[in-house]
């Protein structure tokens, strides 16, 4: 057949990090992590791990191990640049083997680090983190012209398209999904290389085909049940018959090989039943780069502008889709709000209702404390070098460099403070290396899980909570004794996060309107923020906020704080995250931090 089968899979682990410890700026962040023991079941082994985070990284061995068991080329994978670096930490082994198989067997794809939604922050930053994703992928994508490039949960708009193109020379292939395209409603055309202007600059895409991926990843459809839906269900006839390859795209988060004890097997057996219907498997890069040479037949027009598709903005793969209004996919389950008319929606979680509100305050408070922290360090920065902004960007790129330190020296790739520093001349580098770690723990703050869960109480939330405080914390006592009208700033800053069941009346959400009309009452609000533990009635954000203030925070303000909230309740245990109840938790009730924390 001329029909080719492509899939993704996307390696993300936010990490279970707690408490970021104190450090100069030189060398890469240590931390803390969760306590909370979990085991997973793949095949008839029991994959351990002191926490989620632990056992996911374990896992990952058994699905490098599939992985090197199909064709090369027959499938693309991305690993989020933190997760990657973590699997390096903890295991080495599993790392250096990942590695070898993003080398020579699956199509490396880049992403940016620590998964944020990218539309979702400031052009300064998306320009970073899609310069660091292609610096971290250098050595894996160096031989090839075309790439695949994976934004986080897909959310896509023309300005961040065109700051990913821009940041690389080689072309790049955008993989979303086919509820994103907006007027490509003839099912064949989605099969072809089509193309999207990035305000100048043109991009491939392809979508995936979200019931297969989800029937795979859900364990809806049975092996020979998934051979069937592509083999009969795809099938361009008129390709066929004019010989011309097309390719039915599909992705998942690579979490779905070990979804269940039989997974793994699945997915082998799906791909052999394809192999036997004469269905070849190759990525969508491998497909552009074999349509722009030639390899395979195009359609007139095909992989040019003649193939232009358009696509929504802050559209997205794991949307509420049942909300939706057009028929598209959106950004409301992490905003809390559909974008087309402004309600605040809500979501079942235990039986009940809850108001997801809390996304819309979260978001606004996460970008008003981007700003100030890049606000700082950029203020910083330019005092202690005469370097313009340009200069400072290229800084914060190259930072990266000592962040992911021992990525990069795997590679033999250059690490040295001179290297990093170069592009701001002959400035202090004790001071502008610690302005560089701050700025990428607030980068590290921003991934895009909390927003993605119903409930606020889980451990995701926790940690990016105690990544941005940590980051408000060390930039505070930068501008001790030198600017206390800033230094007061920031502290305030960090007032909101403890004050933030606060933000209901500070932002007027209560003047917002609810998809039935109760989601922005006070009593949702305050229902949706309600701690799930039992050792402390304060919601995620404050405690979170708590557990690192009363380690960080200067004895004049600890004592300050001491005086409003009672620190024994400051604890690091969260409610769990639905889609990790397959895992077999020792504590099923909450996911709970069992290890002693110095005072």
């Amino acid at each position: 057949m001329f029909m080719k089968f492509g899939y993704h899979f996307h390696a993300y682990q936010p990490g279970d990090i707690i408490y970021i410890h104190d450090g100069s700026g030189w060398d890469p962040i240590k931390y803390s992590e969760r306590l909370s023991p979990v085991s997973l079941k793949i095949r008839d082994d029991e994959v351990k791990g002191r926490n989620w985070t632990r056992a996911m990284i374990k896992a990952y061995e058994y699905v490098d191990d599939t992985l090197r068991m199909l064709e090369p080329n027959s499938v693309s994978v991305d690993f989020e640049p933190f997760t990657l670096y973590m699997v390096l930490k903890y295991k080495p082994k599993i790392y250096g083997e990942i590695v070898e198989t993003l080398e020579t067997h699956v199509e490396p794809t880049p992403t940016v680090p620590f998964h944020p939604i990218m539309p979702h922050l400031s052009v300064f930053e998306q320009e970073i983190l899609a310069k660091v994703a292609f610096d971290f992928y250098k050595p894996l994508i160096a031989t090839r012209d075309v790439v695949g490039f994976w934004l986080p949960e897909n959310v896509i708009t023309r300005e961040t398209a065109r700051i990913v193109t821009e940041a690389t020379d080689k072309k790049v292939v955008f993989l979303l999904d086919e509820r994103q395209f907006v007027g490509l409603n003839i099912p064949p055309a989605k099969f072809s290389c089509n193309t999207y202007r990035c305000d100048g600059k043109i991009a491939f895409v392809f979508g995936r085909d979200h019931y297969l991926s989800d029937a795979f990843a859900f364990n809806i459809l049975d092996v020979e049940g998934l051979v069937r839906a592509v083999a009969e269900g795809k099938v361009d006839v008129f390709k066929e018959k004019n010989g011309i390859e097309y390719l039915a795209f599909l992705s998942s988060d690579l979490e779905s090989l070990v979804a269940n004890p039989q997974q793994l097997d699945r997915f082998f057996g799906w791909i052999d039943g394809l192999r036997e219907k004469g269905i070849e498997a190759v990525n969508a890069a491998e497909f552009v780069r074999r349509k722009l040479s030639g390899v395979y037949k195009c359609l007139e027009g095909e992989c040019s502008e003649s193939f232009h598709v358009n696509i929504k903005d802050y559209s997205s793969w794991s949307d509420y889709y049942d909300l939706s209004v057009d028929g598209r996919t959106s950004d409301m389950r992490w905003t809390g709000v559909r974008r087309e008319d402004g309600v605040v929606i809500h979501r079942l979680y235990k039986g009940r209702k809850i108001s997801q509100l809390w996304k819309y305050a979260f978001t606004k408070l996460f970008r008003e404390l981007n700003r100030s922290i890049r606000f700082g360090v950029i203020d910083l920065l330019r005092k202690t070098s005469e370097a313009d902004v340009e200069a400072v960007k290229e800084f914060l790129v190259r930072y990266a460099r000592i962040f992911f330190r021992e990525h990069y020296e795997y590679f033999e790739m250059e690490t040295s403070v001179d290297y990093v520093m170069e592009p701001l001349g002959e400035a202090d580098p004790s001071l502008a290396l610690k302005l560089g770690r701050i700025y990428y723990i607030m980068l590290l703050a921003n991934h895009s899980c909390p927003r993605f869960w119903e409930p606020i109480d889980t451990r995701v939330t926790f940690g990016n909570v105690a990544a941005i405080t940590k980051a408000l914390i060390e930039l505070m006592n930068l501008y001790m004794g030198e600017n206390e009208e800033r230094a007061n700033y920031l502290l305030l800053e960090y007032m909101k996060l403890l004050a933030f069941p606060q933000l209901y009346y500070d932002y007027d959400l209560f003047r917002m309107r609810g998809l039935e009309g109760w989601e922005t009452s006070e009593e949702a609000w305050f229902d949706s923020l309600k701690s799930e533990v039992p050792n402390s009635r304060y919601n995620v954000v404050t405690r979170a906020a708590l557990y690192v203030g009363k380690r960080d925070l200067p004895g004049d303000l600890k004592s300050i704080i001491e005086s409003l909230y009672d620190l024994d309740e400051a604890v690091a245990d969260t409610g769990h995250i639905p889609g990790e109840m397959h895992g077999y938790w020792e504590n099923p009730e909450w996911c709970e931090h069992k290890g002693k924390d110095r005072p």
